[in-house]
């Protein structure tokens, strides 16, 4: 059952970091799964098993570096992963402003990392429901360029479909270090900070 008005509610110290993706083996290393791989990462790094099944997810919950948070990998397609970040933020009483969302962004340039919260600067299907959904845009997001090598006559599916190829994944690897390390920093109460060095205009 959802708490009317959970958005409004005094803010727990407990931090809900939304993965996106696409559930199913043939997604596992597209374009498109770069936030299921970087929560898959932090969970790792950190002891935290993500297997609960709740609500089309996978959910986990631990300790990282001394901090509360549960990691959600919403199991429906991306743009409609509203309804499962609603049903764990209600549940669990977060408030928006401490829902951290990993996503893949096909109009920041591989390698590039935005974080960003309020409004929005850039349209996205999965921030669009997210916003529709939770009634706000204080949620953090954390963007995550997948642009590589873009031939002009693909579509946005087939692009975010694709794997990365062989150089691509020297720049992913760094710049999933770097969301790693960004994500820590905001869990720990330094927003504005990432914020300032990851920011569009940074």
């Amino acid at each position: 059952m959802l708490v009317k008005g959970y958005d409004k509610m005094e803010k727990p110290d407990i931090k809900l970091i939304i993965g996106l993706g696409n559930p199913g083996d043939k997604h596992i290393s597209t374009r498109s799964n770069v936030g299921f791989k970087i929560l898959d990462i932090i969970a790792n790094n950190n002891n935290i098993e993500i297997k609960i099944k709740k609500k089309k997810s996978l959910i986990g919950r631990g300790d990282f570096e001394g901090k509360e948070v549960v990691l959600l990998k919403p199991y429906t397609f991306a743009e409609i992963c509203g309804e499962a970040a609603l049903y764990m933020a209600s549940f669990l009483r977060i408030h928006p402003s401490n829902i951290i969302v990993i996503l893949d962004d096909i109009s920041l340039p591989l390698g590039k990392l935005v974080v960003e919260y309020g409004d929005i600067k850039n349209a996205h299907p999965a921030i669009d429901n997210l916003c529709s959904t939770l009634k706000s845009n204080e949620f953090i997001r954390v963007r995550v360029g997948i642009l590589g090598n873009k031939s002009e006559d693909m579509s946005y599916d087939d692009y975010t479909s694709e794997e990365f190829d062989s150089e691509e994944w020297i720049k992913l690897i760094e710049i999933i270090n770097d969301t790693e390390v960004a994500i820590r920093s905001i869990v720990h109460g330094e927003i504005e900070e990432v914020v300032e060095k990851y920011g569009f205009l940074a």
